[in-house]
């Protein structure tokens, strides 16, 4: 079995110790002017908590936290701080340069941020079933975690704005590839599925899961559903994998959990954050659905 993989990450974070030189050194494919107010610095100074305004023709105003390129920017910058920087996305990676402070924090201390705390303490490891949910399918359908009982499920949270590489859309191709190692295993045929959930069912309406579903599986559709959870339903969820959502300014910032359950429904591998590769996943699915029943 593989374990469950370390530590969490937090406001749509990820565990990445930053660009490396020769992804600097790369064209970028894009980059924006943004102004946002500082809610936290790490503490290594590798990455910041920014509550930015819309980037327009990129992403609305939320809460993230970004990699910053360089640690000596953040010495003089404290929560609270107005700043202005410029944010540079590859096609699988982002940071920000060139910080300057246009306002320092209040004296009275930062700005009290919008937010609704979701989540809290894990309590399910591998072994132990998992709580049965509702989702809402990409084709308007009612089902359950249940479901995929009799097969081995792989299923990750993301929401379709999620714009950072390293985030929602690693997860997205990280599924793609681990169901394309899949299709072309050969030997004896197991059941498997993966299972996309949003837990913005308010945005991520059917229609919108299935053009989303449709950049990353193509018009192959083969054991790959997308689906969103209810907010009546995801405190189960967030509870018990330590799933960490915010909801912030009609966004969110949230951690990275992925599961793979057994065919009878109990937690074989808890991936937490992003640093979990495609091939980890696939294997993880062929032990899973080689589970001996209980």
């Amino acid at each position: 079995m593989i374990g469950a993989l370390a530590a969490g990450v937090s406001g749509c974070s990820h565990q990445n110790p930053g660009p490396s030189p020769q992804a600097r050194g790369g064209a970028a494919v894009r980059t924006f002017d943004v102004r946002g107010v500082v809610v936290e610095v790490g503490f290594d100074r590798r990455t910041a908590t920014i509550r930015h305004d819309a980037i327009p023709g990129y992403m609305p105003a939320m809460t993230m936290e970004f990699t910053v390129v360089d640690s000596r920017e953040l010495e003089r910058i404290a929560a609270g701080d107005t700043i202005r920087f410029k944010l540079v996305v590859h096609e699988q990676s982002h940071w920000i340069e060139s910080l300057r402070i246009l306002a320092a924090a209040p004296a009275n201390g930062s700005p009290e941020l919008l937010r609704d705390p979701i989540v809290s303490t894990p309590a399910l490891k591998p072994g132990d079933p998992m709580p049965d949910v509702v989702l809402s399918d990409e084709l308007g359908r009612s089902i359950r975690l249940s479901d995929f009982h009799g097969k081995a499920l792989a299923f990750t949270f993301v929401f379709s704005r999620c714009p950072l590489p390293e985030f929602c859309p690693r997860m997205s191709r990280s599924f793609q590839t681990a169901r394309s190692i899949l299709e072309s295993r050969n030997g004896k045929p197991i059941p498997w599925q993966f299972l996309s959930i949003s837990f913005d069912p308010e945005f991520d309406k059917p229609a919108v899961l299935r053009r989303y579903a449709r950049s990353y599986r193509g018009e192959n559709t083969n054991q790959w559903l997308f689906a969103s959870v209810s907010t009546n339903a995801l405190p189960v969820l967030s509870r018990q994998l330590d799933l960490s959502i915010n909801r912030d300014q009609g966004s969110f910032s949230h951690n990275l959990r992925t599961v793979v359950l057994d065919p009878a429904g109990r937690i074989h591998t808890l991936f937490a954050g992003n640093q979990w590769t495609a091939q980890q996943l696939a294997e993880s699915l062929v032990d899973a659905a080689q589970a001996a029943p209980r």
